[in-house]
């Protein structure tokens, strides 16, 4: 006996599911401890669903684990068979004749249906079939009849894939595992070179790949890079790689070596193709996004960022720091301005707004006036002058319609610098007590 470890379940039934997409990309999780897959169009590439049958079980078995395998026309008769004992193929025509012996519980009904059905006598699914529908409707639901029906084909059961879909993929199978980097990376780019033609026919570039390495063990390596604009070279994707795998090369452990390879375009657009110049350079600058593909590949998406103007009034929305990539693409499409325009700023504005606001404590000659004086970390802080107030009303579809508004000071103390401050809340209402709190720092 062990100590259950739910964690530990949890990832090693996702480290299977990395590993079940030498199958097909459709792998769904069943519970804790068991997966769907959707091998529709895929057995073909082993052999047929016999042949796909055997090599899950030989190879899963030799990883030390105890597997049931059942395939079927729909995800509940396949489920059933496999967790209660049915046969491990069933052709869509006998669907009804493997349910029929199986219990209950197989269509997957709460333990507490499945008592209530055995004590009117129904314990199998063959009761069951021969049961009225329109009492067993009544009496216990739509539950018993439309699993019954989904298990049968007769109701649609759509799965629902743990990753989404790649737009494109090719894949290349080894007949003999290899374990150099510049191996991987070849393949990376004769991967890539096949999936030129499928994103010139599309009329599309990639801009997130998906490079998938599945070693002789069972472990699943996924590696992920983006490019700044849509991208079908093979030697630039080749090249994104290698900058990402000169991060990575203390974690991508060869072991016994990687017996197949798969590339994935995950995101795509539109390519536009345009002439080059003369002097070997495109006009829209490439070496820009050579450059922000290459930092991006190994430093990461956010190590550039660009501050985007978003449409809020209120100071802490009114941008936000994206990807330089996704911000000069934003400044392409607008011609000159980034992101979705905000509304005019009235006042001026400081050049360092704080992550978060901090309060301090205000000294004011009059309630509603300028502060005279102000404590900020501990620090007291004497004010010669002061402009304001500029006062700001709430977002009420963000914050609701009892938010306090905002009424900003720009002030300056005895050394010279500069602080923009804010009262929250108004002295004329008398359940609120406004409190003060400073958000940004002038030059």
């Amino acid at each position: 006996m062990v100590e259950a470890d739910p964690a530990a379940d949890r990832a090693l039934l996702d480290a299977v599911a990395d590993w079940c997409d030498r199958y097909t990309p459709l792998v769904a999780m069943d519970g804790l401890d068991g997966l769907m897959l959707d091998i529709t169009g895929c057995a073909h590439l082993f052999g047929g669903e016999e042949g796909l049958i055997q090599d899950v079980d030989r190879r899963l078995t030799a990883f030390g684990l105890a597997v049931n395998i059942a395939v079927g026309p729909t995800p509940g008769l396949a489920r059933a068979c496999s967790r209660f004992g049915g046969p491990q193929r069933v052709a869509p025509s006998e669907a009804a004749a493997a349910l029929a012996p199986l219990p209950l519980a197989s269509l997957r009904l709460e333990p507490q249906t499945v008592m209530d059905l055995a004590r009117i006598g129904l314990k199998t699914v063959t009761d069951l079939l021969a049961a009225p529908r329109s009492p067993i409707t009544r009496r216990f639901g739509t539950a018993p009849m439309l699993r019954l029906d989904q298990a049968l084909g007769r109701e649609g059961e759509p799965i629902s894939p743990r990753r989404h879909l790649p737009l494109l993929s090719a894949e290349r199978r080894l007949a003999e595992p290899i374990m150099a980097e510049e191996h991987v990376l070849d393949l990376a780019g004769r991967l890539a070179a096949g999936l030129k033609t499928s994103l010139e026919a599309r009329g599309e570039g990639g801009r997130l790949f998906e490079l998938l390495v599945f070693r002789v063990d069972g472990r699943v390596f996924r590696i992920e890079v983006s490019a700044s604009a849509p991208l079908r070279d093979p030697a630039r994707i080749r090249a994104l790689f290698e900058e990402r795998l000169a991060v990575l090369r203390d974690d991508l452990d060869a072991g016994y070596g990687f017996e197949l390879v798969r590339l994935n375009v995950l995101l795509s657009e539109a390519f536009d193709i345009c002439q080059p110049a003369l002097a070997g350079e495109d006009g829209h600058g490439e070496d820009m996004t050579r450059f922000l593909d290459q930092v991006a590949a190994r430093l990461g998406q956010r190590a550039l960022r660009l501050p985007v103007s978003l449409a809020s009034h209120w100071p802490e929305r009114a941008a936000m720091h994206s990807p330089l990539a996704d911000g000069l693409q934003a400044l392409d499409r607008t011609s000159g301005t980034t992101g979705m325009p905000g509304p005019p700023v009235r006042g001026l504005r400081p050049l360092r707004l704080l992550a978060h606001a901090e309060e301090v404590e205000v000294m004011s000659t009059v309630p509603d006036g300028p502060p005279a004086s102000f404590r900020w970390r501990r620090v007291q802080r004497r004010i010669t002058r002061a402009e304001g107030p500029e006062r700001l009303a709430p977002e009420w579809w963000e914050d609701g319609e009892d938010a306090p508004p905002r009424d900003y000071f720009r002030i300056e103390d005895t050394t010279g610098q500069r602080f923009w401050l804010y009262r929250e809340g108004l002295y004329e209402r008398r359940t609120i007590r406004p409190s003060w709190f400073l958000q940004g720092f002038f030059a």
